[in-house]
Parts: C-alpha cells; sequence; structure tokens
C-alpha cells in the first residue's frame, strides 16, 4: 500500500452532475479542484436515471404522438422494436463507458481522482485507491459533498432476499422480464411502469397509498392512473406489502389482500442519503442522514463543508443538483477571495428556488410538468391561493397536435398579489410548455402583466390565455 498528499482548493466527493458543476464553477473562478469518484463520472443521472430511464420512454412516447394524428397514424404498421430502443438507450450511457465524461473533466482543468473516499476531520479526505493505495487530501477553502442518494429498500420481511431491482437496474436491463412488479407509485415506479410495459413485460404497480404521484396535483395522478391502466399495467392502490420470498425462479410478494407473483421487483419507494460511509462522523455529524445546510449550501455548523445536491435532501433531481452546485460554487469562490456572501432570496450565492420554484417532468403517457407549489403545499403553508383549472384541448394548438388531446392546465395563484404560486400542466408533449411556468413563478411576473405576454397561435400554449380568462371570470 503506498501513501500520497495532495492539496487542492476545493476538494469535491462525487463526480455526478452535482461535483462536476461545483468543481467547474470553482475552476473557472480560479481555484484548483479535484473530483473524487469511485464509480463513473457522471454520476446516476447519465447511467441510471434521466437519460436511460428517458431513452425507453421516447420511442413509446413517439409512436403515441403518431397514432394521436389521422393520416400519420396509418405510417405506424408494426410495433417498437424493442432490441433497436434498448440500443438506443445504451448508446446515451455509451454502454456504461465513462470515458467521455472524463476527457470533459481534463479539458476543464480539473483533477480526477479514482477511489473510495471518507472524511478524515477537518478539511481533510483520505481516497482509497482501485489497488488499496491511499492518498491523503487536504482542502484549502472547501469540502464539497456531492455523494447524492441511493435507492431506499423498504424494511419488508425477506426483500433484500429475493434481490430486488432498484432504479439502477429498473433503467440499464438488458431485457423486459416477463412479468415486473413495481413497489412505489411515485415519478420512478410510474415512468418504469410505462417502460416496460411497452417493451413487453406483464407490469404490476403496487402503491401503498390510495393515489400516484401522491405529492403532485390530484389531477396528474388521477390521470396517469387511467392511462397506466388503460395501456394494460395492474395499478393496486392501499397495498402493503409485507413479506417477499423466491419460490423457484418467481418473486412472490405477500400484502394485505393476498399475493402476488412475477419474475423481478423493482423497488422505486424513495431514496436516502449517501452519508454512510464517508466519514462523516469524523466530523461530527451522524452517518446515514441528509447534510443538513444553509442556503449558500455550507453544512451549519461546518463552514468549510457543503452538502450539496441529493445529499442534503432538498429537492432530489438533476437539474436543482446542478443548480446548486452553481450557487455553492459561487459562495465557494467568493469566500476564497474575501468577498462579501449574499445570504438573501435570489442570490448568486444562494439556491432558494428549491423551496417554491422547482420544475420537474413525470415523462409518463400523459406527461406531468409542473413547478411551485401545489393547491395543498399552498393550504399547509397557510398562503392566500385559488385553484384555476383549464382543459388544454379546448385550445386549437392542442387540437392540432393531437385528435381528441386529453389534459388538464391548473395554476395556483396569489389572489392577494395576483402572482402565480405554482403551475401544473398534464398532457401529451406539455414538458416544453413548462419553462414559461417556471419564469413566470420564479419571476412573480403579476397577472397584470402576463396578460401581455401573447401566446402564438394555433400553439399549445394559448392555453395561458384560456388560464388568465378563467381567473378573471
Amino acid at each position: 500500500m503506498s501513501s500520497a498528499e495532495q492539496t487542492y482548493d476545493v476538494v469535491v466527493l462525487g463526480a455526478g452532475p452535482t461535483g462536476e458543476n461545483v468543481a467547474d464553477v470553482v475552476v473557472r473562478g480560479g481555484l484548483s479542484a479535484v473530483l473524487v469518484e469511485e464509480h463513473l463520472v457522471g454520476g446516476e443521472c447519465s447511467y441510471y436515471a434521466c437519460m436511460p430511464s428517458k431513452a425507453l420512454l421516447r420511442g413509446t412516447e413517439a409512436i403515441e404522438e403518431v397514432r394521436a394524428v389521422q393520416g400519420a397514424a396509418a405510417a405506424v404498421t408494426g410495433e417498437q422494436d424493442v432490441a433497436a430502443t434498448l440500443r438506443r438507450r445504451d448508446s446515451f450511457t455509451h454502454d456504461w463507458d465513462d470515458s467521455g465524461q472524463v476527457g470533459w473533466v481534463e479539458g476543464a482543468g480539473i483533477a480526477l481522482l479514482r477511489g473510495t473516499a471518507r472524511l478524515d476531520g477537518e478539511r481533510a479526505v483520505v481516497v482509497t485507491g482501485p489497488d488499496g493505495g491511499q492518498t491523503r487530501l487536504s482542502a484549502r477553502h472547501a469540502v464539497a459533498v456531492c455523494t447524492g442518494s441511493a435507492a431506499a429498500v423498504p424494511p419488508v420481511e425477506g426483500l433484500p432476499d429475493v434481490q430486488p431491482w432498484t432504479p439502477r437496474e429498473g433503467t440499464s436491463a438488458k431485457e423486459a422480464p416477463r412479468r415486473l412488479l413495481v413497489l412505489g407509485g411515485g415519478y420512478v415506479g410510474c415512468e418504469l411502469s410505462f417502460a416496460w410495459n411497452a417493451l413487453g413485460s406483464e407490469v404490476t404497480l403496487l402503491q401503498r397509498g390510495d393515489r400516484l404521484l401522491p405529492r403532485a396535483e390530484p389531477q396528474a395522478g388521477d390521470a396517469v392512473l387511467r392511462s397506466l391502466r388503460d395501456h394494460g399495467v395492474d395499478v393496486r392502490l392501499d397495498v402493503d406489502v409485507t413479506a417477499a420470498r423466491r419460490e423457484d425462479d418467481e418473486v412472490v410478494l405477500t400484502h394485505d389482500g393476498g399475493e402476488v407473483r412475477g419474475d423481478e421487483v423493482l423497488v422505486a419507494v424513495g431514496r436516502q442519503a449517501r452519508t454512510t460511509a464517508i466519514g462523516v462522523d469524523t466530523v461530527g455529524l451522524e452517518p446515514g442522514r441528509y447534510l443538513d445546510v444553509d442556503d449558500t449550501l455550507q453544512v451549519r455548523g461546518l463552514p468549510w463543508l457543503y452538502g450539496v445536491g441529493d445529499v442534503n435532501g432538498r429537492r432530489q433531481l438533476t437539474h436543482m443538483g446542478k443548480y446548486q452546485a452553481r450557487q455553492a460554487g459561487a459562495a465557494i469562490v467568493a469566500r476564497a477571495r474575501g468577498e462579501e456572501v449574499r445570504v438573501e432570496d435570489w442570490s448568486p450565492h444562494t439556491a432558494t428556488a428549491d423551496r417554491a420554484a422547482t420544475p420537474s417532468v413525470v415523462f409518463t403517457t400523459p406527461q406531468v410538468a409542473s413547478v411551485g407549489l401545489t393547491s395543498a403545499q399552498a393550504r399547509e403553508r397557510g398562503l392566500p391561493h385559488r385553484v384555476v383549472e383549464h382543459p388544454i384541448g379546448s385550445v386549437a394548438g392542442a387540437a392540432l397536435f393531437a385528435d381528441g388531446y386529453e389534459g388538464t392546465a391548473v395554476v395556483v395563484v396569489d389572489p392577494e398579489r395576483e402572482v402565480l404560486l405554482g403551475v401544473t400542466f398534464v398532457g401529451p408533449a406539455v414538458a416544453e410548455l413548462l419553462h414559461a411556468a417556471t419564469v413566470a413563478v420564479v419571476g412573480e411576473v403579476p397577472i397584470g402583466r402576463l396578460w401581455h405576454a401573447v401566446p402564438a397561435y394555433p400553439t399549445v400554449s394559448e392555453i395561458w390565455l384560456r388560464l388568465l380568462e378563467a381567473f378573471r371570470g
């Protein structure tokens, strides 16, 4: 075993999108940085989450869009080529080869160290490489923990023994299982149920609660439930799975209503912080917990330590991790230069959008695109609010996009200030409507001003005019 010592301005644990962005920002700000990664540079998003899952879903979505247009529908004469879809998925993950990402890191002037990292007291990290050799890293200014999150496996008797799929296996499987059981009706469970059902699996989705997408507006969960069932997915609500076992090649799940059998079971019931094995105990923190951070992403009580992205548990989305990384990187650079760090809403040094202006898309059929607060969240916060809903299919652009277009737009309005608190779109291709809604929510654009943001005709964006008219009554 060999050992070495290296010093950098910033040491970043985890080379996923969040860690890459922290390192990039600080290097562009004139500091030196090293990324430490034990698996693939590029992280979950590139290899096991956003990119492969959307590649699995896109073919099905494209076929549905064509079939919804008379004349064009006649061109769809066969079924989806499953093998080609999986090959296309593999192309987006580069067959799980990170050499392209490594090239970007090196080109950006960021050092890269392969191995497992553990904190070892203040501003110190010990990295154990693949050969067992150790490198001790010292940070002049900051250590940024960007280790992300891992799939949570619920405490169901026997479940670990059946070797369940997590989203990693759910997005990287080489073939469709004949029967797939899915635990969890959040965005991952719903997306992967759609994906594998379309690729030939007989899918059963088991949701412990009484509706799908429980954090979204009820209209979203209801629409996705109807669509899943229409596409042949067996969705069962209010199911509490109590035990799991394997019988020969079958997975058997026992629940309060009986048993269900499949060939594989996918667990999609949430995430947990990857802080168990990174040495947080050496700096007085409890392993396994999310890092408690302020709005500059600095861990409370440890001014040199930052927790950025999923690891702080605030909003576990790739784009929000990258957003936090940009803000944390700017704060680290400012502090290193001795400049004032502005800790206030919408400061260049703080992450505040994740409180009330987070955009997200569920790439199901229909899509669910949302930003800001739901009506339930506004109510929980005691905010004055009014809910306005309108069918998207009523506008000419939607009718042109798809025959019989079905969709819903829901806005949550602060009636006293007349600004939008939240927006949800449910329908085909509504993800492309989302950024306009995000700008309106983040900018607190007054409804009186939105009247002058004239939507082009005939586009689906005309739904904005209908919503404003409904608000004004």
